[in-house]
């Protein structure tokens, strides 16, 4: 008897262990099933509206507005495995442009004489007699040496001067009288220059208009560039 009683009263206490558990709440959790991958974009792509390249999708709840593209919004994006016409042509094909010629440098231009004996000074003292009615003046090899050592000296020196060039030409044996014209240019050798300086000049213009018959002329230049002229007559 007495062990009936205890099997009851274990019974009992089962019991009433099981229905203390009756106070827990069973959730039953729903299965996860993993959406499609065209499900987790919408259908519509929106821009980054702060004005970068930056190309998004709206996920969920957004406050910045839709932005929907047109077509000239959207660049067009390359196939892979596809490639352009000109990438399939041989390189000696393609619209290269050939390059420019590079022009040679120009030459350089050849340095001024430093001496010049028989310039066209002559012709133009010929030519101012001529208008003035008188005759030319013959081309002398003598007076064309004095003239150039004249020459050579005030180019050494760096400036014009009489010496005795006159005293020289009267050497020359071509008459009883002589004179010289000398005068230099800065730019260097210039015939027309020193013509007009002459012409300018009384007493220049007065051996160029003299009683002579003949003349010899030399510019030489200094290292600084300056001409010197020595006209010598006779």
């Amino acid at each position: 008897m007495t062990s009936f009683i205890k099997g009851i009263t274990a019974l009992v206490a089962i019991i009433t262990v099981n229905l203390g558990g009756a106070h827990v709440a069973l959730t039953v959790k729903p299965i996860h099933r993993l959406a499609p991958a065209a499900a987790a974009q919408p259908a519509t792509p929106t821009f980054d509206p702060v004005g970068t390249d930056a190309y998004t999708w709206s996920h969920g709840h957004s406050n910045r507005p839709t932005v929907f593209p047109t077509p000239a919004d959207i660049a067009p994006v390359a196939v892979p495995g596809t490639e352009s016409p000109a990438a399939s042509q041989p390189l000696a094909q393609l619209p290269i442009a050939a390059p420019r010629p590079v022009a040679p440098p120009p030459a350089p231009k050849p340095a001024p004489p430093a001496i010049v004996v028989g310039s066209t000074q002559q012709a133009l003292i010929n030519s101012d007699r001529a208008n003035a009615g008188l005759g030319p003046l013959n081309w002398n090899s003598c007076l064309a040496g004095i003239a150039y050592q004249n020459a050579l000296r005030m180019a050494n020196q760096g400036y014009i001067s009489h010496t005795n060039g006159p005293s020289l030409d009267l050497g020359c044996g071509l008459g009883n009288q002589a004179g010289e014209n000398v005068g230099y240019w800065s730019a260097g050798i210039n015939d027309y220059q020193l013509n007009t300086m002459f012409m300018n000049s009384p007493d220049h213009r007065a051996n160029i208009m003299g009683p002579y018959h003949y003349v010899g002329t030399a510019w030489v230049v200094a290292k600084n560039g300056y001409a010197y002229i020595a006209v010598e007559f006779s």
